[in-house]
């Protein structure tokens, strides 16, 4: 392998500042898409373009994870890569990019981590584009009708002839770059992207075509959009007719903060179960039943660590999209019975209510919940946790697709 020699051109990688998280998991760019990270796939899309040095910055407390993730993809390649710590804001996290910038650079492109699926021509695009006194941004025209508004009334239509949607990367002269940078340093000026800080500085800033995949992933809905452009959904195949059964298990440790949940109920004063979630081992084990049956995957896939939005979400959020996600997969739920294994909480004076709450978060499907103690025999015996065992009737809701 030959490391590529002293590129002029050097691309800031953003994953750190003031709005990288998404919900209450870790920091964005290494929430989960398809197996790799939205950092990871925003790097292979950086490491495809022209060579160029490659600097990562990463959030606070996450350098090591990010720098896994830069030196798995550079692996080789060779590339001339740095790793720093970012700011509380985007331009401050930015600062710290250029100043661990190398000799040698003319060309500097600042880019989102987020907007992870970015095409690599794009990037080469924009470096392209750049010039001794202009900066370069990749836009989108504007399709929506867009209104000023104050408050809640709308004031006037505004011409969206004019407007254009930033992307990024954003590339700039390297000089003046660090001039603009310098200046809103000492103004306290702060700016929402790198083109506005340049042209604040008195720097010409021009447009190329922007790319419908460099979207920038901020909430749910985005990851969903970026998954389903990863991997299209498949044509259905052909699905049997008559019932279907599921089998689903689960466990947990006793552990964590709080109050129990367990079946769809708080119990207050019982030690809660620990997990990415509430730890309901009994909606958990039900989900995987569930969708066990209707050959959906499992409950890792759907609902797992790698989506942070399910983080803290109790029973009825679970088992209501699963029961979305078997009605759009065409089945109806027949029932569901669970036993869990455990000696506390007692259960038999709730039995009626967890059975009427789980009932209702599945849109009315039956559900009957049992629980029985293993005569101390176990973990659930030794009081250490509790282990579950679900089983799941679906049947087609129609005929075959």
């Amino acid at each position: 392998m030959t490391p590529y020699s002293a590129p002029t051109t050097a691309i800031i990688i953003v994953a750190a500042g003031s709005g990288t998280r998404l919900g209450a998991g870790v920091p964005k760019a290494l929430v989960d898409i398809d197996g790799r990270t939205v950092l990871r796939h925003a790097l292979e899309g950086v490491f495809a373009a022209q060579p160029m040095q490659v600097i990562l910055v990463a959030p606070s407390g996450y350098e090591r994870a990010a720098a896994d993730e830069l030196e798995a993809v550079n692996r080789g390649h060779g590339r001339r890569t740095t790793v720093v710590v970012g700011g509380g804001t985007r331009q401050q996290s930015v600062a710290a990019g250029l100043a661990a910038l190398g000799d040698g650079i003319e060309v500097v492109l600042v880019h989102d981590a987020a907007r992870a699926l970015t095409p690599s021509a794009q990037i080469d695009a924009v470096a392209a584009a750049v010039t001794a006194d202009a900066g370069v941004i990749p836009a989108l025209p504007v399709v929506d009708t867009l209104k000023r508004v104050e408050g809640d009334a709308v004031v006037e239509a505004v011409d969206r002839s004019v407007l254009a949607a930033a992307q990024t990367p954003q590339g700039f002269p390297r000089g003046p770059l660090e001039d603009a940078y310098a200046r809103a340093l000492e103004t306290g000026e702060d700016h929402t992207d790198d083109a506005a800080l340049f042209a604040a500085a008195g720097g010409g800033v021009r447009r190329i075509a922007g790319d419908e995949r460099a979207f920038k992933i901020t909430t749910p809905a985005d990851l969903e959009r970026a998954r389903m452009l990863l991997h299209p959904p498949q044509p259905a195949s052909p699905r049997p007719q008559g019932p279907r059964i599921g089998v689903g298990t689960d466990v947990h440790a006793f552990g964590g903060e709080g109050n129990l949940w367990l079946a769809g109920l708080e119990w207050p004063d019982e030690q809660p179960l620990s997990g990415h979630s509430d730890g309901d081992a009994v909606a958990h084990a039900m989900v995987d039943a569930l969708l066990g049956a209707a050959g959906l995957g499992d409950i890792g896939e759907h609902f797992g660590t790698a989506h942070p939005e399910y983080a803290g979400a109790h029973a009825d959020v679970f088992l209501a999209r699963t029961a979305r996600m078997l009605a759009e997969a065409g089945f109806a739920i027949g029932n569901v019975s669970v036993q869990f294994q455990g000696n506390r909480p007692r259960f038999s004076a709730r039995r009626a209510e967890a059975e009427a709450a789980l009932s209702q978060a599945l849109g009315g499907a039956s559900v009957s919940v049992s629980a029985t103690t293993t005569d101390g025999l176990g973990f659930p015996g030794r009081g250490e946790g509790i282990s579950v065992t679900a089983v799941a009737l679906i049947m087609p809701a129609g005929p075959p697709r």
